[in-house]
């Protein structure tokens, strides 16, 4: 059911204030440290000084002058932060506390405040088996409260997952490199080549979200189920062990293909179990990634 304006700006509030109080004091000066610039860009030039390195001379503006100039470099701080969102009917699903988009969500709130205080730039693609909408990278706090009312409310048209037509998108229409986090149940396949062409030009995370509900049958009997995302059901007794076997033989080869297909790809995970906080698996992120650079 569609929120009422002043429902969804409500929601709005309780989301920024929560996810940027874990940005103030969580995530201070870890974000900074982890996503560094893309190097040294070109600022100016001024007229050449005893000491400076004669490889730094700018020829044609010397020419121009007749005297010499030498270029001024600066480390290029911006970046760009691309959030990719699966909005599949499977995301609506949580048996305890929240839904997965719903945490999907709050991550997304995180990540982009946390970019904001560093003059980042965010964008988000919100993907189901098509693309729904795309928001191009913008600074600032209007611009990613309007990323979290999008989130809030969005009523996707597909029902299904294509995570490589989003990566494929992504990679078409970002041409310079961008920190990428993908968050997904990753229900879906055929991505695999897709990770590995996105993750050699882009900084791509895979946020991987799921509830243990999903993965484990409860002992009552027969009930009926219903796929989230074509809809078929069927019947399952759920006392049967073969059945509840079968589950949870699906998961394990499920994970086992999700980690093979990151690490060939180079691609890092951040795991999330929605009947958790989310607050550990990132700060761990965050660390693992900060102690590579040591």
């Amino acid at each position: 059911m569609a929120l009422t304006t002043k429902e969804l700006l409500k929601k709005v509030r309780q989301v920024e204030i929560k996810t940027r109080g874990m940005v103030n004091h969580v995530f201070s000066g870890e974000y900074h440290s982890v996503f560094k610039g893309r190097g040294m860009e070109f600022s100016e030039v001024r007229e050449y000084q005893y000491g400076d390195d004669i490889r730094s001379i700018d020829w044609n503006v010397s020419a121009r002058y007749d005297k010499p100039f030498v270029k001024i470099f600066e480390e290029e701080r911006e970046l760009t932060v691309m959030l990719a969102v699966d909005m599949s009917r499977s995301e609506q699903f949580g048996s305890l506390a929240a839904m997965k988009n719903e945490i999907a969500t709050e991550l997304c709130a995180v990540l982009a405040f946390s970019a904001i205080r560093n003059n980042d730039k965010v964008g988000i693609v919100l993907f189901t088996d098509r693309i729904e909408k795309f928001i191009p990278p913008k600074k600032g706090k209007s611009h990613i409260l309007r990323i979290v009312r999008e989130l809030l409310s969005f009523e996707p048209v597909g029902s299904g997952t294509n995570i490589q037509a989003a990566l494929q998108y992504i990679n078409n229409v970002i041409k310079k490199r961008a920190i990428t986090f993908l968050l997904s149940d990753f229900i879906d396949s055929g991505y695999d080549n897709a990770l590995r062409i996105v993750s050699k030009r882009h900084d791509l995370i895979a946020v991987t979200m799921h509830d243990p509900r999903e993965r484990e049958l409860p002992k009552v009997g027969m009930i009926k189920m219903r796929d989230a995302e074509s809809g078929a059901e069927r019947w399952v007794d759920t006392d049967n062990v073969f059945v509840r076997h079968a589950l949870s033989d699906y998961w394990q080869r499920h994970e086992e293909k999700l980690k093979r297909s990151f690490l060939t790809a180079k691609v890092d995970r951040i795991t999330i179990r929605i009947d958790q906080p989310y607050i550990k698996p990132l700060v761990d992120f965050f660390k693992l990634r900060e102690q590579r650079l040591v």
